[in-house]
């Protein structure tokens, strides 16, 4: 059964889909709280666009998707500056397995079950005046470049749903579609590893 544990930087990790593992409201929010040197000033890292995680065995290249991270806005992918490992550790932040149908961004009910506990975390007093940065990964299975299109797509899910279910204002989230760049286990290529796929929420600070 996957356990639920601590990961670099203190980030909750959540290794299976499973109900009984996914992390509370208020795990989310002891991990997510802004530090003091992001209370004092603006924070660093904070791109204009919106994206998002994981892709075992997702779909074929898709043409037109250019070398970097990719973002979307306003439901459209286009290129923008790579989001850098120093970048993804600016702030607190929590690992999410979100589950979602193979080679799609359809959230499943397991993946809803998750969200809703980020969702209730981002819109209570300790977080709700924060932005955060929504990274999706994935593993190494399928091509690097349609998994990182896929991941953007499923990132821009997952804000919708907060935006949608828990009203959270699409100014507060930014989500970045990082593919198969940042594992967290490293493995060889075409490597199935669910702890790869995840979302990576980060606090930029309010």
């Amino acid at each position: 059964m996957p356990k639920l544990g601590l990961a670099v930087a203190g980030a909750l990790v959540l290794a299976g889909g499973a109900y009984a593992q996914s992390p509370s409201a208020d795990d989310i929010i002891n991990s997510l709280r802004a530090t003091p040197s992001q209370l004092k000033g603006p924070t660093r890292g904070i791109r204009p666009a919106t994206v998002m995680p994981d892709a075992s065995s997702d779909p074929a290249p898709v043409s037109g998707v250019s070398p970097g991270v990719s973002h979307v806005t306003s439901r459209r992918v286009v290129e923008s500056t790579p989001v850098t490992a120093a970048d993804s550790a600016d702030g607190p932040s929590v690992k999410l397995v979100v589950d979602f149908r193979s080679g799609s961004a359809e959230l499943t009910p397991t993946a809803e079950h998750t969200l809703d506990a980020l969702g209730k975390a981002l819109t209570s007093p300790a977080l709700g005046h924060d932005r955060f940065r929504i990274e999706g990964h994935t593993d190494t299975v399928g091509n690097p470049e349609a998994n990182k299109e896929l991941s953007a797509h499923r990132a821009e899910a997952v804000s919708t749903y907060l935006e949608q279910k828990f009203g959270v204002d699409a100014a507060r989230l930014e989500a970045v579609g990082l593919g198969s760049e940042s594992l967290l286990v490293p493995t060889p290529d075409q490597t199935p590893e669910p702890r790869n796929r995840r979302v990576k929420i980060v606090n930029l600070g309010s």
